[in-house]
């Protein structure tokens, strides 16, 4: 494994307007999030620096833009709420989640190291559909008090919902007029004039000129100026009784930054044609996140909108991810001063905006329409994440999917688990056999199996084997089965263990491979004399017959 991303200077031209672009991108993004977290503007735009200059450095998607993210800012908001709420007497809350940041970022790194990427994103996709609505819905609602001109209340959704009629009654005019003008440039900025100017740039410039011009003298919250230089070291800090929520914060924010991420490289590859490496690209969002919180920036992932943004304006290698960073390096070393009048409602119509295209829509239009089980498990993943706990969401939707969907490939495959006793159409068989199994008179059971025998086969093999006390000898085909599961192994040792005490001649008929192995660890060929194991269904038809003291030839010309 290469350290570095894939970087050369034969696209350079192509790389450096990348990076400008998703630059000018990202710019108004972090202010918005770092600001909607409860960190502050400043540790959005460090998180979007540093996230981006290690991940792009260090990371598996030469494309890939890394930032603070919608998704991200959602937990980051929800880490920040409850540690500074919890350690409100010593003021080391904000301290506590930085520390967060560093432990999701060091999570991701093992899971990189170890392997694991390429398992991160295989879950449902009603699941993952879901929790982005989900998540997109909590934005929406965070974001109401500042939208409406006020501080955001305790209790996070729940506590913004229950606050609905005093924030409804005191809405501050300015500043919700502010919010909605952010939102309408958002969504109406023409095509034409976006190829030119990123609506969120746009929308922010407008809004902060509109406020000085129109509100100049009015009391209108703003972000205030951002310290310029370089960030302070935090020092990670623990406190022995917060040590267990700040583990499961860290693995909720740093598995949603492994998802986020891998999904947007996805997203990179079919745009580019190319193919990511998963776990490189963990390794490094996961050094990423630990550099943000390090130095006071929020966690961030792969960003959908910045990485698309790159790419259609050239950026093809990681000089385009480092090109961004460095820009906005440089934006947060001379250029703090100039976010001092920029309102907070701005930003709040911004991240709002923001909550709106996280969500779902097209599935959620026909979710219902293609299958109503999955349409009930994306609202239920959906109520649990804004209601209950991202963990409890993704927990229980995943589970339920996965239940629903192994029952229906055991019914499926449980279809593929055929005796006879006769020549019947159940399983396909030459004239030979045909003719040894008529001529056997019911006395030799042939079981067949095909395709890969998963747990839940295990019943359908336990229901097919009671016809053996009816019979002689018992003729187990498995030529067709790729694998067999530990379940469905014991249900096959049972079935050949109750054959043998009714008296059954047992002979097993392609058993290699894994299969071989696994029968072997379990003692199940040791009961089973190796003339009875072979690769041939007829020949073993054949000897089946024969050991029973069966003349076939006899049968057979009675039978005709």
């Amino acid at each position: 494994m290469r350290i570095t991303n894939r970087i050369h200077f034969r696209n350079l031209q192509g790389d450096i307007f990348g990076g400008v672009t998703a630059a000018i991108i990202a710019l108004p993004m972090a202010l918005a999030f770092g600001v909607a977290s409860g960190a502050g503007a400043a540790a959005g735009l460090w998180g979007a620096v540093l996230v981006g200059f290690f991940a792009a450095l260090f990371g598996g998607t030469p494309t890939l833009i890394s930032e603070p993210t919608g998704p991200m800012t959602v937990v980051m908001t929800a880490v920040i709420a409850n540690l500074t709420a919890s350690a409100e007497t010593t003021g080391e809350g904000l301290a506590m989640a930085f520390t967060v940041v560093m432990m999701a970022g060091i999570f991701q790194i093992l899971l990189g190291v170890l392997r694991l990427g390429r398992y991160v994103t295989l879950m449902p996709y009603t699941v993952i559909s879901g929790f982005m609505s989900g998540i997109g819905i909590i934005l929406i609602v965070l974001q109401t008090a500042p939208f409406l001109g006020q501080a955001s209340p305790k209790g996070g959704v729940l506590g913004t919902l229950g606050s609905l009629p005093d924030l409804l009654t005191n809405i501050n005019p300015a500043e919700t007029g502010l919010a909605v003008l952010t939102v309408l440039i958002l969504l109406f900025t023409p095509s034409a004039l976006k190829k030119w100017v990123p609506p969120q740039l746009l929308a922010l410039i407008a809004g902060t000129v509109v406020s000085l011009i129109l509100f100049p003298d009015l009391d209108i919250r703003r972000i205030g100026e951002i310290p310029m230089g370089l960030p302070e070291l935090q020092v990670p800090t623990f406190s022995p009784d917060k040590l267990q929520m700040m583990l499961v914060d860290a693995v909720v924010l740093g598995m949603l930054g492994c998802i986020d991420a891998l999904l947007t490289s996805v997203v990179a590859d079919s745009l580019t044609r190319t193919e990511h490496d998963s776990n490189k690209e963990l390794i490094g969002q996961g050094l990423g996140n630990l550099a943000s919180g390090l130095f006071g920036g929020i966690a961030g992932a792969g960003a959908t909108m910045g990485t698309v943004v790159n790419i259609q304006t050239g950026g093809r290698t990681a000089l385009s991810g480092l090109t961004r960073a460095f820009i906005l390096f440089i934006v947060v070393l001379w250029a703090g001063s100039l976010t001092a009048t920029i309102p907070m409602a701005v930003l709040a119509g911004i991240a709002l905006k923001v909550g709106i295209d996280i969500i779902d829509w097209n599935f959620l239009k026909r979710a219902h329409q293609i299958s109503l089980k999955g349409a009930a498990i994306m609202y239920s993943v959906i109520a649990l994440t804004v209601l209950v706990d991202l963990i409890a969401a993704v927990g229980i939707g995943v589970f339920v999917a996965n239940v629903l969907t192994i029952d229906r490939l055991s019914q499926l495959q449980s279809q593929s688990v055929k005796t006879v006793t006769d020549a019947d159409d159940v399983i396909n068989l030459n004239e030979s056999e045909k003719r040894l199994l008529d001529g056997a008179n019911g006395r030799v059971l042939l079981c067949h199996l095909s395709g890969p025998m998963i747990f839940g086969v295990a019943k359908a093999i336990s229901r097919e084997h009671q016809a053996v006390r009816f019979c002689d000898a018992l003729v187990l085909d498995l030529s067709d089965v790729p694998h067999v599961g530990v379940t469905s192994s014991l249900a096959i040792e049972n079935a050949i263990n109750e054959a043998i005490e009714e008296g059954c001649q047992v002979f097993l008929v392609g058993v290699t491979g894994q299969i071989k192995r696994r029968f072997e660890k379990m003692g199940i060929l040791s009961r089973i004399p190796n003339e009875r194991l072979m690769m041939d269904r007829t020949e073993a038809l054949e000897h089946a017959i024969s050991e029973i003291g069966l003349d076939v030839s006899t049968n057979a010309e009675q039978l005709v």
